[in-house]
């Protein structure tokens, strides 16, 4: 086919709903079928009265203008649906936690840091992507005629750092971050400054940077802009003289690391909850068995988590999805767009954290977790994650794998099984107009018992199905395992 393609001659025709282009070469052809309909299927008659059924908003290949090998709306899957399973070894109750205190009275009582510049530096030059946070820190001198002085001003903050928090004068002011995809933003808050010196500390903090697209390397982040605005007066610190920082004590401390000499003291009374820039730590012990693990970060807000040194990445499941556009059913036919099978809307983008099981021991492990916005790591649990629910699909004329994933798991019964035209998703299929009457019977004999099994998808496996010409048949099939 490579060859046809690549030096055949293409010419295009036109047959009810559905576009054929034949590439044609030494004697040899290949063929596309392309249904550009939306919504309707198209049956066509091609190449000495053979019969094709395009499904709507697809296409298909085939080699030799005969037999059809492919289709993009026939693809034959298997969907595993995974369930999580408590550990009781390490359940929310078993886990004892102590606590360390991030310290940042340098930075925001007095402003101390290596790095000075008298501009805004952009984040990743001067932290090197050492760490996601970079501390910006200036100080203001007013005097009592300063027209900017007053009893209502306003600290505004560009950024492009992805989350900002702001201090003036030690005092927590507020945070913001971008939203919905959208990474640049404004910080404004209403803030008190008084006659005399007064300390502004911007705490910048990036999500992971863009590793892809135009020029990537160039997008900007962190604070690009800084202004105080009081009484209609603008004063612009953009170029006042910047003391920098990058990361946190605890980093450089590694107090992630099992071994770390600088690790400290960790605190074990008056665990807090719902503070920021805490430092969490507890001890767990492997869960039992070969399934993945998991760990449930609901209930904190946003940070880094470690297990035995290692990072398991970013956590932020404060941080809720869009509550509108999802929908109860999935259609992907059509133009695509981002507002197409949205699910989970108002729910954390994420929750659960993998743990794979090379970074645990074989008895005890070390979890740590550093909380930035504030939350509550009594909630915290492992949990493992094993197959469920088997979902799949075959179109008439291809084989059907089914598998539970090995690890010893076995088929243990048929939730679904039909052979004609389904209807529906997982977990909720339902039987079309016409099937064949020995689907279940003959997946149960063929699957039941087994870790795997291949089945035809075809009458001749499971009988006339009574469907007709024009009916696009496939075998659809929920296992539990």
């Amino acid at each position: 086919m490579e060859e046809v393609l690549t030096y055949g001659e293409p010419s295009n025709q036109t047959i009810g709903n559905v576009n054929v282009t034949k590439y044609t070469y030494d004697g040899k052809s290949s063929c596309f079928f392309s249904n550009e309909n939306v919504k309707d299927d198209a049956t066509i008659t091609y190449n000495n009265n053979t019969q094709y059924i395009v499904p709507a908003w697809s296409v298909s290949i085939l080699p030799d203008c005969q037999r059809e090998v492919y289709n993009t709306a026939k693809v034959n899957t298997q969907n595993s649906i995974m369930v999580k399973k408590p550990n009781t070894q390490a359940s929310a109750s078993a886990l004892r936690w102590k606590w360390a205190p991030e310290d940042v009275e340098d930075m925001i009582l007095r402003g101390n840091g290596p790095l000075t510049y008298n501009n805004l530096i952009e984040q990743k030059a001067g932290s090197n992507d050492t760490s996601d946070y970079f501390w910006y820190m200036t100080s203001v001198d007013l005097n009592k005629d300063d027209l900017v002085l007053s009893n209502n001003m306003t600290l505004q903050v560009n950024s492009s750092g992805h989350v900002l928090h702001a201090f003036v004068n030690g005092v927590y002011v507020g945070s913001d971050w971008g939203k919905n995809g959208t990474y640049n933003f404004i910080f404004d808050k209403n803030v008190n400054l008084s006659v005399g010196k007064n300390q502004i500390t911007l705490l910048s903090a990036t999500v992971g940077l863009k590793n892809y697209g135009y020029k990537f390397d160039m997008t900007p982040t962190g604070v690009s802009s800084v202004q105080l605005i009081g009484n209609h007066v603008v004063k612009d610190l953009s170029n006042s003289k910047w003391i920098n920082k990058v990361g946190l004590h605890g980093e450089q401390k590694q107090l992630y690391n099992v071994h770390s000499p600088l690790a400290g003291v960790w605190i074990k009374k008056n665990l807090p909850n719902s503070k920021m820039m805490v430092w969490y730590k507890t001890i767990f012990k492997t869960p039992l068995g070969k399934d993945a693990v998991v760990v449930d970060l609901q209930g904190m807000g946003k940070g880094q988590a470690w297990v035995n040194g290692k990072s398991i990445g970013r956590y932020w499941p404060d941080y809720l999805a869009n509550e509108s556009n999802c929908s109860a059913t999935c259609d992907y036919r059509g133009p695509y767009s981002d507002k197409k099978c949205v699910t989970n809307c108002g729910i954390p983008s994420q929750r659960w954290y993998h743990v794979p099981r090379s970074f645990l021991r074989k008895h005890k492990n070390m979890l740590v977790l550093f909380e930035e916005i504030g939350g509550n790591p009594s909630q915290v649990n492992f949990q493992t994650v094993t197959i469920g629910r088997v979902c799949g699909q075959a179109y008439d004329g291809n084989n059907l794998e089914l598998t539970c994933g090995g690890n010893g798991k076995i088929i243990s019964s048929v939730k679904f099984a039909s052979f004609g035209d389904v209807k529906g998703t997982c977990g909720s299929y339902q039987k079309g107009t016409c099937e064949s009457l020995d689907s279940i019977p003959t997946i149960e004999q063929e699957c039941v018992g087994k870790e795997s099994c291949v089945i035809e998808a075809s009458e001749n496996k499971f009988g006339e199905s009574h469907c007709g010409n024009g009916v696009n048949k496939k075998l659809v099939v929920e296992i539990a395992c």
